[in-house]
């Protein structure tokens, strides 16, 4: 039967427990009419899994697959000529269903559902092989590695989602400050800005991280550690431009308060996560400044669409951190969450879960 890997149930109270990985058996895949099996050659870690495992993430469950990301080559299919299509590509998988193109939000009443250890869906791309809708799918663009690939899904989509639909500062000249440089969808972030001619900065508590960002693009940097950083960010901006247009953050705290300072008159802020805390304030000063606040979380189908025909045509590359190999491989696979429980990554944690030549064999 094939394996994957799911999270097994352990007694603790939630943030205090942290549950064990579980090898567990799926059933042979069958696809329906419209539907793919994919043999999956790729996944990769979000800060989702990590809070699932201490139950701090909605809808935690076990025996549902872990992640989202995935990629991999299709070795079978239903009997639809929309699904007959696909059989023998390499492709990556749109890491969530319920939205399909409103710019607004996710059209289905019951709400976006990620792949990947919840009640809300019962695929996750931790495993051998995932059966899914054929429309879920995009060819993977050519000049990626799998492991490049099964980084790209969710960081990308949700990247995409808050540069490019909800700043609306991608543009050239325009001047973005990338906050926490380092996790995945600041790193996707900075790509896409910098591709959309944008002049990139970013903040990270970590010189090296800085050093890095700004050899894939971004124009200067400051440690967020130091007092004042926001005055000396301001000074790295062009003489001809000396504000921010957006600011594109993922931790909150008091991002609304430093940015009243940086950012122009109508400048944005675009949220896509609180890392420090689920709450932040929204002070007068920023009303005065007609700034906007945004939230910006994951993305439609069209809009993954539109991300990775945008990372073929500008041959991007998603940044991996590190990798691992085999789905037996619980000790790699539990460093990779130490590297993101320490922040120690830069860039994507991948599972390597089946060779790529191998599998374009079958």
């Amino acid at each position: 039967m094939p394996k994957a890997i799911a999270i097994r149930k352990i007694d603790g109270k939630p943030g205090k427990v942290y549950y064990p990985l579980d090898l567990i058996d799926l059933p042979e895949p069958q696809p329906k009419d419209n539907e793919v099996v994919v043999k999956i050659t790729a996944a990769a870690l979000n800060h989702r899994d990590h809070f699932l495992r201490q139950h701090l993430y909605p809808g935690v469950t076990f025996g549902v697959p872990l992640l989202a990301d995935g990629t991999g080559v299709v070795v079978s299919t239903g009997s639809s000529s929309a699904a007959q299509k696909w059989k023998g590509k390499k492709v990556v998988i749109n890491p969530g269903s319920g939205w399909k193109d409103d710019a607004d939000g996710p059209e289905s009443p019951k709400g976006y559902a990620i792949l990947g250890g919840t009640k809300m869906n019962p695929l996750g791309t931790l495993g051998e092989y995932v059966t899914i809708d054929a429309g879920e799918l995009e060819e993977t663009p050519r000049h990626l590695s799998s492991v490049e690939a099964a980084a790209l899904p969710l960081t990308g989509l949700t990247a995409w989602r808050a540069v490019m639909t909800k700043s609306g500062q991608a543009k050239p000249g325009r001047n973005i400050l990338i906050t926490g440089i380092g996790g995945g969808v600041a790193l996707m972030a900075l790509l896409f800005a910098v591709a959309a001619g944008a002049n990139v900065y970013v903040t990270s508590g970590s010189e090296e991280k800085l050093k890095k960002a700004k050899a894939l693009g971004a124009k200067g940097g400051v440690s967020y550690k130091e007092d004042g950083w926001d005055k000396k960010l301001l000074a790295q901006l062009p003489s001809d431009r000396k504000m921010l247009d957006a600011i594109i953050d993922g931790a909150g705290g008091d991002i609304v308060d430093k940015g009243m300072r940086m950012l122009r008159a109508g400048g944005v802020i675009v949220s896509y996560g609180m890392t420090i805390s689920p709450k932040m304030p929204f002070v007068m000063g920023a009303v005065l400044k007609n700034l906007e606040l945004r939230g910006s979380t994951m993305g439609s189908r069209k809009e993954f669409a539109d991300m990775v025909r945008f990372v073929e045509n500008k041959h991007l590359k998603p940044v991996v951190s590190r990798t691992v190999s085999g789905l037996d491989n619980f000790d790699g696979i539990n460093s990779l969450f130490e590297d993101m429980k320490n922040g120690k990554q830069f860039g994507k944690l991948v599972v390597e879960v089946a060779k790529e030549n191998e599998v374009s064999k079958l």
